[in-house]
């Protein structure tokens, strides 16, 4: 196993973001992590990230808990911006390769190369999509077992998501894992292996993506709308 959850729980002055939340993800998955907003899909993440403590339950990574060592084999991107725009990407490369033992600098320049995005400029002179692209190279360019990515395409546009997917694709050994959480269902439904159904803190389904097309008959994306009516 990659990343395991035993029990887990979160609770946020009284209320309830994760309860007994239990999985596992085993090496070469790349699982979407899918619910509604408010069902608990950050927090969760951010537990195994090792930002949050949970309030109850266990969390391990390659049988290692939540620690320096678990850390060391996560590569984590947030929901959010958190990168310095005074910063050129160049050195933004460099102090992710002083930070990371395991950042390869060689992949980051070629997937900046490839999106036409010059690494002398300063971050804040970029798109927001831009940004974001370039938040995601960093932490692809990390030969991490874990990849959590919290809404990796949200800000992306259309013409641009594929090729951040082949990215992701390309860019994980075969005995890593990756965990996406996203609301673009469709985007991302053919590179998933498996899918958490997540609602109200609770595991609503974890299971294969093929099994679950032919036992309903339907695609992740139309099963997903059926079950939180969206």
């Amino acid at each position: 196993m990659i990343l395991e959850c035993k029990g887990l729980s979160k609770t946020y002055q009284g209320f309830p973001a994760l309860s007994d939340v239990s999985f596992g993800i085993g090496g070469g998955h790349i699982v979407g992590l899918l619910g509604p907003n408010g069902s608990g899909k950050t927090t969760l993440i951010k537990l195994v990230a090792g930002l949050l403590s949970p309030s109850a339950g266990t969390i391990s990574i390659q049988g290692n808990p939540v620690g320096p060592v678990s850390k060391s084999l996560v590569s984590y991107l947030p929901d959010h911006p958190y990168l310095d725009g005074r910063m050129k990407v160049r050195d933004m490369v460099r102090l992710f390769q002083d930070f990371y033992r395991d950042f390869e600098p060689e992949r980051a320049y070629g997937m900046l190369e490839t999106l036409g995005i010059d690494p002398r400029r300063k971050l804040k002179s970029f798109s927001k999509g831009t940004k974001e692209k370039v938040q995601l190279i960093l932490v692809m360019s990390r030969r991490a077992k874990l990849y959590l990515l919290d809404e990796p395409i949200a800000g992306v546009d259309p013409a641009a998501r594929d090729y951040i997917l082949q990215a992701i694709l390309s860019n994980y050994a075969e005995d890593a894992s990756v965990l996406i959480s996203t609301h673009l269902i469709s985007d991302i439904e053919n590179i998933l292996d498996e899918v958490i159904f997540i609602q109200r803190g609770r595991i609503h389904t974890h299971a294969p993506v093929d099994g679950l097309r032919q036992e309903s008959g339907k695609s992740v994306d139309a099963l997903f709308r059926e079950v939180f009516r969206c």
